[in-house]
């Protein structure tokens, strides 16, 4: 009886040890099973990618007058489902010549899900996209940055990558609620061919969408243009 104790206890301790390293690899952002994983274009070029994950919402307009009026051309890693919810909005972002990137349909974490969901996720969203009217090449982010065997793999097969990023200020809670720190975590942290992502889309993010004009400001100072994730990738 002792023994059979011993054996399910060691047994559960495997499980879970496995379980953690599965969960800790879903979220790496320089590891993943199968195909390219891009954090960062390697280039010692001061160029730098702004990014934008969500919407599009009716917080559009106000980022496109400040990229507007800035000179600059982002990247919006939009979902499928806020496309459908917005069509108009989703067509200005293309119009006015920004990159758009595919974030899923739905925005769920595509973790553990089967092969007809992920494919769903994103050709129903590259469909959306399609129609908002943007030509040029449809990167894929992940929801909340979490990928582990499917995902991976059916953008492999489809000679995709993983965008990632390695700049994201607004994730801390320590700094997302403080423009002028948000513009401070950029500054002290950038390096050529950094990914900067960013989260503007929705009235609670007001910290974040006041940081955009202070980072692109700062960083052009230094020296810095910007360019979309596909320009940078080239």
């Amino acid at each position: 009886m002792k023994k059979k104790i011993i054996i399910t206890l060691i047994a559960i301790a495997v499980i879970l040890g496995v379980a953690y390293s599965l969960y800790k690899i879903s979220g790496s952002r320089d590891f993943q099973f199968y195909g390219g994983l891009v954090t960062k274009a390697e280039t010692t070029d001061k160029v730098v990618a702004l990014t934008f994950d969500d919407g599009p919402t009716d917080n559009t307009d106000e980022i496109l007058l400040i990229l507007k009026e800035e000179d600059v051309k982002a990247t919006f890693f939009v979902t499928g489902r806020e496309i459908e919810e917005n069509f108009e909005e989703a067509k200005k972002l293309a119009e006015a010549g920004h990159e758009l990137g595919n974030h899923s349909y739905s925005h769920k974490r595509m973790v553990l899900k089967t092969p007809s969901f992920i494919k769903n996720e994103i050709e129903k969203t590259d469909e959306l996209i399609r129609k908002a009217g943007y030509k040029g090449t449809i990167h894929f982010r992940p929801p909340y940055g979490k990928k582990l065997i499917g995902l991976p793999r059916y953008l492999d097969n489809h000679n995709r990558k993983t965008i990632l990023w390695n700049l994201e200020p607004d994730s801390y809670p320590d700094i997302a609620f403080d423009s002028e720190k948000i513009v401070k975590h950029v500054n002290d942290r950038i390096e050529p061919g950094s990914i900067i992502l960013l989260h503007v889309m929705y009235d609670s993010r007001e910290e974040s969408m006041k940081s955009v004009r202070g980072i692109i400001k700062d960083l052009k100072a230094q020296g810095y243009t910007f360019q979309t994730v596909s320009e940078m990738l080239e």
